[in-house]
């Protein structure tokens, strides 16, 4: 997901207010400026020809894949934070997927009306009372908190691609991830900028907006006051 907001974010007119979440703005923006440029000359592109020459079930069938593999995760996050039903509803979903739906390259769970409930490392912090800490847009990868970026060798280590043996299909299958990613959002990367006066300061206040969903499971307080 960090790569895909890395390849949505152009840079546009510094905002007159500053976030005191974002501390290191100027940085920031020049990172974006830099994942924005490889994104239009390299990812972007690609993406786009993956979409045109890959059929749609095939294309389907490979986030069913590497969602499966993020559901594994997501069971360990989901149980270190004592989420009784998301724990119940993953191992559901990995034991369908893996099974039923041939390693993951069908969704059942979903069509067995089995949630999905994405959980990596920072959300546990997050859960576990950490802050979020300054936001920071790191390179290639994207926007973060600082929190999210002290959990990232986690998280590496928690996705099942890194323990490949093999160091080509390892690399092979997080460069196809990372596409399959890209390409489903091409759509929406054009609607944020056409629609954000400064996208910059738009995917930020987004970004910590979808995080306290996470962290809230969706049931979010009225202010940050409430939540304490």
């Amino acid at each position: 997901m960090a790569l895909l907001l890395a390849c949505l974010l152009p840079a546009h007119a510094q905002p007159n207010r500053p976030d005191p979440r974002d501390p290191f703005e100027p940085f920031n923006r020049v990172m974006l400026t830099v994942n924005d440029a490889l994104d239009r000359a390299l990812i972007k592109p690609v993406a786009t020809v993956y979409g045109k020459v890959t059929p749609h079930w095939v294309r389907k069938s490979v986030g069913n894949f590497f969602g499966n593999l993020g559901d594994v995760w997501s069971l360990v996050n989901n149980a270190a934070t004592l989420k009784g039903q998301a724990t119940s509803d993953s191992v559901g979903r990995v034991m369908i997927n893996s099974t039923i739906g041939l390693l993951g390259l069908l969704d059942v769970a979903s069509e067995m009306d089995i949630e999905k409930h994405p959980a990596d490392f920072g959300l546990t912090l997050g859960r576990w009372g950490v802050s979020p800490g300054p936001y920071v847009v790191l390179p290639i990868l994207g926007p973060y908190t600082l929190r999210e970026v002290v959990a990232l060798p986690l998280d590496y280590q928690g996705n099942l691609v890194s323990h490949v043996a093999d160091q080509r299909t390892r690399d092979g299958l997080t460069v196809l991830n990372a596409i399959d990613v890209r390409e489903s959002y091409l759509k929406a990367g054009d609607v944020i900028d056409a629609a954000a006066l400064d996208a910059y300061s738009f995917t930020r206040d987004s970004y910590f907006q979808r995080q306290r969903y996470r962290q809230y499971d969706g049931e979010v307080p009225e202010s940050p006051e409430d939540a304490q």
